[in-house]
């Protein structure tokens, strides 16, 4: 990031600046870095809500009628596939959240 002085700034000869001014780039890293951190916090605030739908969906019964029953033995297997995906739906939408909120940073900060 490079500053520039502004007008009036004072500034003695060997010294840096005493009023800065961020330079375009210097702006869109700290947005790009504040985007990554919300996507993080957001990733981590819908964890909860997401694991209470997965665990409504593999429960025998729930509020909406018939669950899944996955804890049942004798279900078919088109039923054990569809509790596997419910059950990684968790990893996987976290997971992606996160992966999506570091890639913004790392890619701010590795290509610049």
């Amino acid at each position: 990031m490079r500053f520039k002085c502004l007008k009036g700034g004072r500034q003695k000869r060997g010294e840096g600046c005493l009023a800065y001014k961020m330079n375009n780039h210097g702006q869109a890293t700290f947005f790009k870095l504040m985007l990554g951190i919300t996507l993080i916090v957001l990733a981590l605030a819908l964890a909860g809500p997401v694991k209470n739908i997965v665990d409504d969906t593999r429960n025998e019964t729930n509020e909406f009628g018939p669950g899944l029953n996955c804890s049942n033995t004798v279900i078919s297997n088109y039923d054990k596939a569809t509790c596997v995906v419910a059950d990684t739906s968790i990893f996987y939408f976290v997971g992606g959240l996160i992966f999506i909120a570091g890639a913004i940073i790392t890619a701010k900060v590795v290509f610049r």
